[in-house]
């Protein structure tokens, strides 16, 4: 998570209160994830091995409510309970060593007092710095001097980092907090040391701008949670005569086939999607269409889905239903039907998807580009990449780009074209087109020429580059997970082809085997590799 994503977080930021006994820490949390709470911060001076118990329930009851969960001071028990990041003071360790070990998306926070000790501090590896105390406070012992409005409002103008101010602050005060620039206010005794924590911790979430909270249950039935997401998908109750006996039984029974085609896809949280940048709705409906797009450069309509879900215990069960929202509405689109799958638990989110086509009698081939075809694709590339480096940086002025990037769409309608017209060299681009023309080359025995002057570069990509310095072209090349088809054939076939696809056009040619898979590409493109070590597929 880079700094500009962090800042909506930051407006009440809960931090837990390691010094009063008579309050419990989980109370705490609830108290305060109820009230609306976006952030908590666990601190515990004191903290043992016997305390780690809790410190993972802690993070799973955040985890549950969608809400960041940070550990004071310590890397390596962020590290261990998987918490979103940590929050360091002038003499802990590094952020930069933070950063190293809790990984690129981590929130890293860190105290900083006075412009001096900003200007000594490497900010570069955090996301925020907190200020204080703006106001006296009794909950830190070794706090540094009071700072007032006008220090806070000093730490903001000189910071690149949105700021919290710290120390003090309760609902009589936060809101000259905000007046001064700070993004967000982190409280502790102002609900901790309260006669009434919830009455007080309600009123700091009205000052804050904050909405009230029902408190998230994980998981805990299988069976009833099956029934839940099956019941809720149309695709399941009415499957269509292809599948005669659907989910909810031991075994899907379907119908003979003409041709039948299997493809597989797996979904990863923190490797294919993240929950901070989609919705449950979004990746159910992207792991849909993604998978069936092997089936579209197959040349096969789909019929089938089995979905194999692997859920952490933070999951909920409008977890499900949000997921099993963007699935159905994606089988529903494709005509195909959720005929069963499985639940396991896990660490992490997982979604292990299985699906059955019907193809004709015409099997396209990664070996079927002969030397003198041209090169083709059936759409513009790049925008996923770029729309994905749009989340991971925070920009928020390309949304057409972000919106490839979630929601791809599997390209049955050109597949149609290109079947009609007797292509037999298909593959879809989910590596790239670097990395899926390698394929092609390296199963065909021709080598691959690249054009650059013959792409066809979108507006969104193109004002995304000129923006960051980037050349369009290397985008193309190396972005991946557009869902566009890649195909070869000769030249007056594809004449004939963009009568009907006008969006199609070549990126090269085929030229026989010289020895080197590529001729015209620039150095240092490869296939896609999104930053997260793309799985290979089989």
């Amino acid at each position: 998570m880079r700094h500009s994503d962090v800042a909506s977080h930051l407006r009440f930021y809960f931090i837990t209160d390691d010094q009063n006994r008579a309050f419990p820490v989980e109370k705490q949390v609830e108290t305060a994830i109820s009230a609306g709470a976006t952030m908590v911060q666990y601190r515990n001076k004191w903290f043992t091995a016997s305390d780690f118990e809790q410190v993972l329930d802690l993070r799973n009851r955040c985890a549950t409510n969608g809400i960041p969960f940070i550990i004071n001071d310590d890397i390596l028990l962020a590290r261990a309970v998987d918490a979103d990041g940590v929050h360091l003071g002038q003499t802990d360790a590094s952020a930069d060593l933070a950063r190293r070990i809790l990984g690129d998306y981590a929130i890293i926070g860190i105290s900083v007092s006075t412009a001096e000790e900003l200007a000594k501090t490497d900010i570069a590896d955090c996301n925020y710095i907190g200020t204080g105390p703006v106001y006296a406070t009794g909950t830190k012992a070794d706090a540094s001097p009071v700072i007032g409005l006008s220090g806070l409002s000093e730490m903001v103008n000189l910071s690149s980092r949105p700021v919290v101010a710290i120390g003090g602050i309760g609902p009589q005060n936060a809101g000259a907090c905000f007046d001064a620039g700070a993004a967000g206010v982190a409280v502790i005794s102002t609900i901790t040391r309260s006669p009434d924590p919830d009455a007080a911790a309600r009123r700091m979430g009205t000052v804050c701008g904050c909405s009230r909270r029902e408190l998230q249950t994980p998981w805990a039935d299988e069976f009833l949670l099956i029934d839940q997401l099956v019941g809720q998908c149309r695709s399941a109750s009415d499957p269509g005569p292809k599948v005669k006996v659907a989910a909810g039984d031991d075994a899907a029974l379907l119908a003979r086939l003409n041709n039948p085609v299997i493809t597989t896809d797996t979904q990863r949280e923190g490797v294919h999607f993240r929950t901070r940048w989609q919705t449950m709705a979004e990746i159910g409906a992207k792991a849909v269409e993604i998978t069936f797009s092997d089936l579209a450069a197959s040349y096969a309509k789909p019929i089938a889905l089995f979905v194999n879900l692997t859920l952490p215990e933070t999951f909920t069960g409008s977890d499900g239903r949000q997921l099993y929202s963007g699935v159905d509405a994606a089988l529903q689109k494709h005509g195909a039907a959720l005929a069963g799958g499985n639940i396991s638990s896990g660490f992490r989110l997982a979604l292990d998807l299985f699906a059955v086509g019907e193809g004709i009698d015409v099997f396209p081939r990664r070996n079927a580009a002969r030397p003198g075809n041209g090169l083709y694709v059936t759409g513009p590339l790049g925008l996923a990449r770029a729309g994905l480096a749009c989340l991971q940086k925070g920009d928020s002025a390309f949304p057409e780009l972000v919106a490839c990037f979630k929601s791809p769409a599997a390209r049955f309608d050109a597949a149609e074209i290109l079947a009609d017209c007797g292509v037999m060299c298909v593959a879809d681009l989910s590596d790239g087109l670097a990395g899926d023309a390698g394929h092609i080359a390296a199963a065909s025995n021709v080598s691959i020429r690249f054009d650059p002057q013959l792409f066809v570069i979108s507006p969104y990509l193109d004002a995304y580059c000129e923006k960051y310095g980037l050349d369009p072209a290397g985008e193309i090349l190396s972005g991946g997970e557009d869902y566009e088809l890649v195909f070869a054939c000769p030249p007056e076939l594809f004449e004939q082809i963009r009568t009907r696809l006008p969006g199609a056009h070549q990126v090269g040619e085929c030229l026989p085997d010289s020895g080197r898979r590529f001729t015209g590409l620039p150095e240092n493109i490869g296939s896609y590799r999104h930053g997260r070590g793309k799985e290979g597929r089989r």
